[in-house]
């Protein structure tokens, strides 16, 4: 099972229908947001035909909840299952202990994987505030591989690196 992970998109509808574009011709099952989404963002993750899992960001508001009835939008930490992995999803990395299989978080704009206890994995900023790119990350369930898929806007270029496999 393919899912793709984005975060940090604050209200860039254009760079996050690209991102999850790209991530859906990888047959991504389910898509996880780790926060700061906005409300056209979260109106636009509402009519995807793929679930969407999410937490809300620090400059997200409880507004989302009333034009977001699709999304499954939660507080952080947010756990939960799929398949028989356990997953703790967050948008400030407050919570990084190992106490699911999977720790997903954004906030800090940028990417990061690492397999320890748990697999821990920031899949980056959407947004291209503070870099000239779009990321998101795919994460294959079963092994826990991760590939980072991101578009450098300076070449109009996506780009693909496996990382933590």
């Amino acid at each position: 099972m393919n899912i793709g992970v984005i975060s940090d998109t604050h209200d860039r509808v254009d760079f996050t229908r690209e991102a999850v574009e790209k991530l859906k011709s990888f047959d991504i099952e389910i898509l996880i947001h780790a926060g700061d989404i906005g409300e056209k963002v979260c109106r636009y993750l509402d009519g995807l035909d793929i679930p969407v899992i999410a937490v809300f960001g620090n400059t997200d508001s409880a507004h989302l909840l009333e034009c977001c009835s699709r999304v499954n939008l939660q507080k952080q930490p947010y756990y939960f299952t799929i398949k028989n992995t356990t997953f703790k999803l967050m948008h400030q990395p407050y919570y990084l202990t190992p106490d699911t299989d999977i720790v997903i978080y954004g906030h800090l704009h940028k990417f990061e994987c690492q397999k320890a206890k748990a697999l821990f994995l920031n899949p980056g900023e959407v947004c291209a505030r503070e870099k000239p790119r779009i990321e998101s990350a795919l994460l294959e369930l079963e092994s826990k591989n991760v590939t980072y898929i991101y578009k450098d806007l300076e070449n109009d270029t996506w780009m693909e690196e496996r990382v933590c496999a």
